[in-house]
């Protein structure tokens, strides 16, 4: 098929007003229709698959005529990065939809929520599909407006304050991302991510400096990397559970994918070799250490069940940029996108598992709580499971990334001694990660029953949830599909 990736942007939005219309009649039927296309748009990506393994440069382009003016070309491409970003986003909406049939369905608005979240999906998946700067930052910007709205509508006590703390922040980080992408393009002439890289090889090293400075801290703002991180606790714990669980899951992570692809990927071989390359790399190391600790210690304090998993975010992208500073090694390149796969699963799960107890006790302390595992033993199940993998515990998924990124630490040690210390400081934020996910079951599911007539989840949640829970554990224990995807993709 000539127009694979077109047809994973197209589907959904012709599904818009389908999704709209059907949502007014049955509001179920609409989070099914989502979930269809879901599925649809998984099988039509796969098809890529023998082509990314096999072919010489390990990546499948369409590109279409556009705008002869910028020598812009409508280009849409995976590699096995980008296509491992947009199936897992694919499975997070998926279960969102289904999960949502029954958290949403006392809510008002329905009909307008359901077309919200394919639009999101629109712009979810452009953003890892695509090599254009130009469509790249139209699908960005596409991802801000319906995650605005979804929080703003249907969140809970707060919501526009919060939804509008998450649209000031990251839209001044999207300003950052259109400096450096104008910035490019008056350097370059081009648009296009990977001619770009080798026009700016010889561009004025002054500038290019600029430009990878402004495009990292754009996207370290939707990363909710500490200091700009602020946005993230109260969005996260604002917006609905199935919101949360995309924010969490792949919107933050969308950031991170961007400093890969684009500021690493793209602007920094520029400078690779100078000094100012070697403070770049350390500089992201300093952040992600700070984000590590930062996001763990509040985590540890923390009361409010969604807070608690927010600040975890905060934590998990803390070693996503340790990650990324081992750039272009091979082995922590891997495991920092493979974490990306797994973190945006496992803390999928958690949200949506920490929706399913606020919906079934509305409420939202963990002191309160306590002795839910015999009251709710699916969400229990799926919880720990989660909890678990963020914890960095075998044989779930987020245990292998990490020790893909930190078997890349100890090798990169012996080039570059300056990594030993932070080293060996992400390896006690994996103490703490641990502590707060112990915390959290021990307080919300162990001790003293202090609900009596408590149900567990109704039935589409619980399928939303086993998924997740089923593609964690086997992510764990067969993570070989997306390290071979991964691995594919060579920087150097």
């Amino acid at each position: 098929m000539q127009n694979t990736l077109l047809l994973t942007i197209i589907l959904p939005a012709l599904a818009v007003p389908f999704v709209y219309f059907l949502g007014k009649k049955s509001p179920k039927s609409a989070a099914l229709l989502i979930a269809f296309l879901c599925l649809i748009n998984i099988a039509v990506l796969s098809t890529t698959v023998p082509t990314l393994l096999n072919s010489a440069d390990h990546k499948y382009i369409e590109s279409y005529h556009w705008i002869p003016v910028l020598h812009a070309s409508f280009t849409l491409f995976v590699d096995g990065i980008s296509l491992s970003m947009a199936i897992i986003t694919i499975i997070l909406i998926l279960t969102a939809a289904l999960f949502s049939i029954n958290y949403m369905q006392e809510k008002k608005g329905l009909a307008e929520y359901y077309t919200l979240l394919t639009m999101l999906s629109i712009g979810l998946v452009g953003v890892f599909i695509t090599s254009n700067l130009m469509l790249f930052y139209f699908f960005w910007e596409l991802m801000l407006l319906p995650s605005y709205f979804i929080i703003g509508g249907w969140g809970y006590k707060e919501p526009y304050r919060a939804a509008f703390k998450f649209f000031i922040f990251t839209h001044a980080g999207a300003v950052f991302v259109l400096l450096g992408i104008g910035a490019i393009f008056m350097v370059t002439g081009d648009l296009d991510v990977f001619q770009a890289q080798t026009a700016l090889m010889t561009a004025n090293p002054e500038l290019v400096k600029w430009i990878l400075v402004s495009l990292t801290l754009g996207f370290a703002v939707k990363m909710a990397a500490v200091p700009v991180h602020m946005w993230l606790p109260d969005a996260h714990s604002e917006a609905p559970a199935p919101m949360s669980a995309l924010l969490s899951g792949v919107i933050i992570s969308a950031g991170a994918y961007a400093i890969l692809r684009v500021s690493l990927g793209m602007v920094f071989p520029s400078v690779m070799a100078t000094d100012f390359g070697n403070m770049f790399l350390h500089g992201l190391t300093i952040f992600g250490i700070i984000s590590a600790f930062f996001g763990s210690l509040i985590a540890l304090v923390e009361t409010d069940i969604k807070r608690i998993i927010a600040y975890s975010s905060i934590a998990h992208m803390g070693y996503v940029l340790f990650g990324l500073s081992l750039f272009p090694f091979q082995e922590p390149v891997t495991g920092t996108v493979l974490h990306l796969v797994n973190h945006a699963i496992s803390k999928g799960l958690f949200f949506l598992s920490a929706g399913a107890i606020m919906k079934q006790l509305e409420i939202r302390d963990i002191y309160e709580m306590g002795g839910l595992a015999g009251k709710m033993p699916v969400t229990a199940i799926v919880s720990t499971t989660a909890a678990l993998s963020i914890a960095g515990i075998p044989p779930f998924a987020c245990f292998m990334s990490e020790f893909l990124i930190f078997v890349g630490a100890f090798q990169t040690i012996n080039i570059d001694n300056f990594y030993l210390i932070p080293t060996v400081l992400m390896l006690l934020a994996t103490v703490l990660s641990l502590a707060y996910a112990l915390r959290f079951l021990s307080h919300v599911f162990l001790g003293e029953t202090k609900h009596e007539n408590i149900a567990d989840a109704p039935s589409y949640m619980k399928l939303a949830m086993i998924i997740l829970a089923v593609s964690t554990v086997v992510l764990g224990v067969w993570p070989t599909f997306f390290i071979q995807l991964i691995s594919s993709v060579s920087f150097v």
